[in-house]
């Protein structure tokens, strides 16, 4: 599999935050995007998931096949906000987050026991701490297998045990032949990845 970014410009409200951005990702690659606050890292990922319009340029992905047909049927997008309801349960969220994505990788007890909340499926979303919720959202990823990671500001609000744990996740992701696109203002402890700088020389 393979994501191509050629010569992609986005917008928000109407301005161009940025152009002429391109990169390629083979299968087992990770990308993490960096830069000032306003310089488009969050964009650059909606664009990529197909979350806001691109304003120029292509996105192409190759390999995919009959599973995964394009960008969107083949991507978890875990942004800002962690997608879940707070008066529902932390394991009806993710119940229902794996029958939205399709085909199921891990039970959701075995994801919660991965991200460390083992045990506390039954409690409302709601009454979990910040750190708590943004775990419960990065069981997310497991329930369902999506080859391509896109991830803006993943580690927000962990601690740095949680941040270690899904250093490890994202390995093993990628060691499967995932792909991960990250923007990120920290360190993500992943080694040998390819950097693009937002907003400034690349």
């Amino acid at each position: 599999m393979r994501l191509i970014a050629e010569n992609l410009g986005g917008e928000r409200g109407g301005e161009a935050v940025f152009s002429g951005i391109g990169f390629a990702l083979e299968a087992g690659q990770a990308l993490v995007v960096t830069g000032p606050n306003g310089s488009g890292k969050s964009t650059l990922l909606r664009v990529v998931a197909g979350l806001l319009p691109k304003a120029e340029g292509r996105l192409l992905l190759e390999g995919g096949g009959d599973e995964f047909p394009s960008i969107a049927s083949a991507c978890h997008y875990l942004g800002h906000q962690n997608a879940m309801k707070t008066a529902l349960s932390v394991a009806e969220n993710l119940r229902f987050w794996r029958e939205f994505h399709g085909e199921g990788r891990l039970d959701v007890e075995e994801a919660l026991e991965t991200v460390g909340l083992g045990g506390i499926g039954h409690l409302p979303f709601g009454y979990l701490s910040t750190g708590q919720r943004r775990r419960a959202a990065i069981a997310k990823l497991l329930v369902s297998h999506r080859p391509l990671w896109l991830l803006d500001e993943p580690t927000a609000g962990l601690d740095k045990a949680s941040e270690g744990r899904f250093a490890g996740l994202m390995t093993t992701h990628l060691g499967d032949g995932g792909i991960v696109v990250a923007a990120t203002h920290l360190p993500l402890g992943l080694d040998g990845v390819n950097e693009l700088r937002m907003g400034g020389a690349r």
